[in-house]
């Protein structure tokens, strides 16, 4: 379902290890797991995981940044929670528990979103309940915070989905300055009506560009996104 990225330290019988380890190499574990979750093993771009919702919702910033929230919130508190109950879950049925502690989170957030933005709730729709099986929340559940003590888990959880949230907000912002010529339109449907302001107009349009709000206008923008960052990939190779 994913690919693991570099293990923290297990957790059964190291705990006093990484208690008593240095803390360079304390440093050095957090450090590996930004690195990995914001760019080398990135989900969105390298692991090109959770795309349906990636290229369906993101024609513009404020829906990417719902769905940021929403996804950062359940990555965090699904790690978190797999690594407290790791030692008791038996292996057979580590998945249906994994999938009904995620559920039980995207059904929080849903009920959160319908009650405090209901209106950016509604432009979501299905993609939120949908994060249930969003395969970057259950593949680290399973690959890594299974795996790990709690503070790495959730760590770990939170760089992916910083690294998800980067990628769709990198999208959304394009496609909203091709289509429409703005950024931030709608913000109030998130923050409320007091951050109406906050929109930025670009540039005036009297037609906006189809392509670039419709799906297939996503999987271009989306092409060149990962196409720019395997670019700066190869010339860092270049430069070592």
């Amino acid at each position: 379902m994913t690919s693991e990225t570099a293990q923290a330290p297990q957790d059964s019988d190291q705990n006093n290890e990484q208690n008593n380890a240095p803390i360079e190499d304390k440093k050095a574990i957090y450090r590996e797991l930004t690195w990995q979750g914001l760019w080398k093993n990135n989900p969105g771009i390298v692991q090109l995981l959770g795309l349906c919702p990636l290229l369906a919702v993101t024609n513009t910033v404020t829906n990417a940044l719902g769905l940021a929230i929403a996804t950062l919130f359940v990555l965090v508190g699904s790690n978190t929670l797999v690594s407290l109950i790791r030692h008791h879950v038996p292996k057979a049925i580590r998945i249906p528990i994994f999938v009904m502690i995620i559920a039980s989170l995207v059904t929080c957030v849903q009920l959160l979103m319908n009650a405090f933005t209901y209106e950016l709730y509604l432009s979501l729709g299905i993609f939120i309940p949908l994060i249930v099986t969003n395969c970057i929340i259950i593949g680290r559940a399973e690959a890594f915070a299974s795996k790990n003590n709690v503070k790495h888990a959730a760590f770990d959880g939170l760089m992916m989905g910083v690294g998800f949230s980067g990628v769709l907000l990198a999208l959304g912002a394009i496609r909203e300055i091709l289509a429409q010529g703005t950024l931030f339109d709608g913000v109030e449907t998130l923050l409320g009506d007091w951050a109406s302001g906050l929109t930025i107009t670009l540039y005036h349009t009297d037609t906006s560009f189809l392509l670039a709000a419709l799906p297939p206008g996503a999987f271009i923008v989306m092409g060149l996104i990962i196409a720019f960052k395997n670019a700066i990939d190869h010339r860092l190779d270049n430069k070592k």
